[in-house]
């Protein structure tokens, strides 16, 4: 992978199936679960991908890092994640009503709950293949986005969850101004495994063919 984020990709159309086979053959042999991060920038399609993997990798643990992360730190959540969650699953424990430390201090309701007994752990999330994370998966996939459509995908998507355009605007700049000197920074797409076209998730293509770059 080069440098700098490419604008284009060499695609090839492959079966949602088939890639949750070339996951798994690439990360297995390591002789416990699974590790697969799913990286991208903002409103790309990362929870998409990760959603389906989910379903043709039954049973898999989905750990999205805006969990982990919230009100704690937008990108120093490593440890965190590693410590609380990937390190007690890869032992084999359940992680139950975990409550992350932004979770505590917010005194946000709820808690988190990742079983160990998966055919593999999906971790999803803005600069999962950071450098201080990547030696942790064991296949990592930068969902490749349009600027501007995960920009308006992104809007919609929070001012659905904000109620309204305007306080959507202002949570999506905060976030920006954040996500885009890190991604710039770590480049983490120069070290994943497999591209996925994140604007193909949500298209009207087959929903079961993705278009991905990367080894066959």
């Amino acid at each position: 992978m080069t440098d700098d984020e490419p604008s284009t990709w060499d695609w090839r159309e492959v079966a949602d199936a088939d890639l949750a086979a070339v996951v798994l053959s690439v990360a297995a042999p390591r002789g416990r679960v699974p590790v697969v991060g799913i990286d991208g920038r903002s409103a790309s399609g990362k929870t998409t991908l990760a959603g389906r993997l989910a379903e043709l990798l039954v049973p898999a643990a989905v750990v999205h890092t805006d969990d982990i992360a919230w009100w704690h730190s937008h990108f120093d959540w490593p440890d965190v994640l590693l410590d609380d969650v990937l390190v007690p699953l890869l032992s084999g424990a359940d992680v139950r009503a975990y409550r992350p430390p932004g979770w505590v201090a917010r005194g946000r309701d709820g808690h988190l709950d990742y079983p160990a007994d998966v055919s593999v752990i999906l971790v999803e999330g803005v600069g999962v293949a950071q450098a201080r994370l990547r030696p942790h998966l064991d296949i990592a996939i930068w969902v490749a986005s349009d600027r501007e459509v995960a920009t308006a995908r992104g809007l919609a998507r929070d001012t659905a969850r904000l109620g309204s355009r305007e306080a959507a605007m202002s949570d999506w700049d905060d976030w920006m101004a954040a996500e885009e000197p890190f991604l710039a920074h770590d480049r983490p797409w120069t070290r994943v495994d497999l591209v996925v076209a994140g604007t193909g998730l949500h298209d009207d293509r087959d929903p079961h063919v993705l278009r991905v770059a990367g080894p066959a």
